[in-house]
């Protein structure tokens, strides 16, 4: 079985807040751009785009492509990070599911956490990427869907939140996952 190393890094503005962590990209035939949630199937720049701009395509660059540059724009103005909680996998298949990735190395909070000095809350956006991040975490109640665990680390108070995955695998319309998302963003004061 090969390895693969994350092929992104942590994309970290100086003015994040949130911390946003998947799991793992996809296989990058999968990608419509060069960044997070680059799989067009995906619907995390479309709950994004519907929140925030009120238009759920806000992102889009063609149908079939995400638009990079707004992505990363939007980021750094409402003080997003992103990244995944695996930085090294195995896929015992060679597609996107969460289901068949092995997690060889999982990130390390306090070399990510420090570089942010103003993030005050991680969340989560699936199932495993909650397991991976829980399992280098100090003890913590893991957060049902919709809400948030405290924690904390390098002497800081964090807001761990758990929102649904954005793939489409997960079985629920995108205005009822945003309407999830929209709670979070409100009570950090991040979406006006």
């Amino acid at each position: 079985m090969t390895t693969e190393q994350h092929p992104l890094g942590f994309f970290l503005p100086e003015n994040t807040q949130l911390l946003m962590l998947g799991s793992f990209p996809p296989p990058r035939v999968r990608w419509s751009m060069n960044f997070y949630y680059p799989n067009i199937q995906n619907d995390m720049w479309r709950i994004l785009g519907y929140l925030f701009y009120k238009d759920r395509n806000f992102f889009l660059e063609t149908k079939k492509n995400f638009s990079e540059e707004k992505a990363k724009t939007f980021c750094r103005e409402i003080g997003i990070g992103i990244g995944d909680t695996a930085v090294e996998v195995v896929r015992l298949k060679n597609n996107a599911s969460d289901n068949f990735l092995q997690v060889i190395k999982a990130l390390d909070p306090v070399e990510v956490l420090s570089q942010i000095p103003h993030c005050r809350a991680l969340v989560v956006t699936g199932q495993k990427a909650m397991d991976t991040l829980l399992s280098v975490l100090p003890p913590i109640e893991e957060p049902v869907i919709g809400s948030y665990s405290n924690f904390t680390l390098l002497e800081r108070s964090f807001r761990l939140y758990r929102m649904p995955s954005s793939s489409r695998a997960y079985p629920k319309p995108l205005e009822e996952k945003a309407a999830i998302y929209h709670k979070m963003f409100k009570e950090l004061d991040l979406l006006k």
